[in-house]
């Protein structure tokens, strides 16, 4: 039911399409916030754009990191002209002058609005035409697959953050794998094997003859996984497709823990336990308020290293920092120091250190921050993770870890930069 806003029947219906399109956009818009949105203007007053602006956004918006795209959504929806040309110009083709093509293609912010406010058009009947026979295609393109898994999951719109939800729930699912001190009984071409003595000996006891060599070798085990994930606003479109990711991991092994951090440090393994997917990464959000804020990379280490490190790094765990190395509190080289101390720490306490960095995408990467600078001399690998390909990298390399010379072991010298 519209409500009847001062005799205003047509801004009624456009709140309720301006909040499907949030809805289309990936906001949680529901129709009590539709209502709550209506009644909001009709107390406000139409009589200033800033002012319907706040009491929409009051009303539909929950989440900091919503705002964005209800900022672009409003400025699109409710005829903003500066940015009705700009999006106009990212729908036209783009000539390139004399820089290269990369500096002057713009930005891929809009994808998400820009998809939600456009209307499916139907297609035009095709009158049959005579078939033209192809003598030599010699065309070699890229499949939409294969453009879509080297395609950063910043650019994403959302039929392709979709289809990318889609892919990470069915890749294969690394195990990092560790010899355990129980023995099995094995072939004599097992790695690792050895001759069973007792076995060989009551076999021969029993027979009385000279009986074959009995063999056993180390049963294999999970190696523990930890992850530590950076969610402050640079990472948080790649923390939130990495936790899909991580999701089946937590559900597939009991020796997965997970943790978030941004200004504090957040331990979300409980709530990645839950099966429904949507469930357990709603679970996950509301346990991490600090989501999409500011950076606090050595003080989170620190505490994991105090609270955390004994418990969850037990058994040759394998930890995962996804994170791009920046940190608001490193301003000298002093701070600098204190963090290669708690990451160093973190190093020596786990079997294998691995850095996921999303910056590692720009081919002219340098290790020039501070935070960089502290973190890069400590890790074992420095991989990046920004599309699906980076993803499909590191589940290989964690799988790699069956072997014990995966990546090389640093000494405490070899680690100092």
């Amino acid at each position: 039911m519209l409500v009847q806003l001062r005799g205003t029947e047509k801004l009624a219906e456009n709140i309720v399409y301006f909040a499907r399109t949030l809805r289309r956009a990936g906001l949680p818009v529901g129709t009590g916030q539709i209502e709550d949105a209506q009644a909001a203007v009709r107390a406000a007053g139409i009589e200033s754009r800033e002012v319907v602006k706040a009491a929409l956004c009051a009303t539909l918006v929950k989440r900091h990191e919503h705002l964005p795209v209800f900022e672009q959504a409003f400025a699109v929806y409710w005829q903003n002209p500066r940015l009705a040309e700009k999006m106009m110009r990212l729908l036209l083709p783009t000539i390139y002058g004399r820089t290269s093509p990369t500096a002057q293609k713009p930005p891929d912010l809009f994808a998400r609005v820009q998809q939600s406010l456009r209307a499916p058009r139907p297609r035009a009947p095709q009158l049959p035409q005579e078939q033209e026979e192809v003598q030599l295609d010699a065309a070699m393109r890229l499949s939409p697959r294969e453009l879509l898994a080297h395609k950063d999951f910043e650019t994403l719109n959302l039929d392709e953050l979709a289809t990318v939800r889609r892919e990470l729930r069915r890749m294969p699912l690394p195990a990092p794998l560790a010899a355990s001190r129980r023995p099995r009984a094995s072939r004599a071409a097992a790695a690792h094997a050895r001759v069973d003595t007792r076995r060989t000996l009551a076999a021969m006891t029993r027979t009385g003859e000279l009986a074959q060599l009995a063999w056993r070798a180390p049963r294999p085990r999970r190696r523990p996984l930890v992850v530590l994930a950076d969610i402050s606003g640079s990472m948080d479109r790649y923390s939130r497709l990495l936790l899909l990711f991580l999701h089946r991991l937590a559900n597939d092994d009991a020796r997965v823990e997970v943790f978030l951090f941004g200004t504090r440090l957040t331990r979300i393994t409980r709530q990645l336990r839950h099966r429904d997917v949507d469930v357990a990464l709603a679970r996950a959000g509301r346990a991490a308020p600090d989501w999409a804020g500011g950076t606090r990379l050595t003080s989170c280490l620190a505490e994991f290293n105090q609270r955390w490190g004994r418990r969850v790094l037990a058994g040759g765990a394998v930890t995962l920092l996804i994170s791009d190395g920046l940190d608001a509190e490193l301003a000298d080289e002093a701070g600098m120091s204190h963090l290669s101390d708690q990451v160093e720490r973190l190093a020596l306490s786990s079997h294998r250190l691995l850095w996921l960095n999303p910056l590692l995408r720009y081919a002219g990467f340098e290790a020039k921050p501070l935070g960089v600078r502290a973190v890069l001399p400590h890790v074992h690998a420095h991989l990046p993770v920004h599309n699906l390909a980076s993803v499909a990298q590191l589940a290989q390399a964690i799988d790699s870890l069956r072997g014990r010379r995966a990546f090389p072991s640093l000494s405490r010298q070899d680690r100092r930069p």
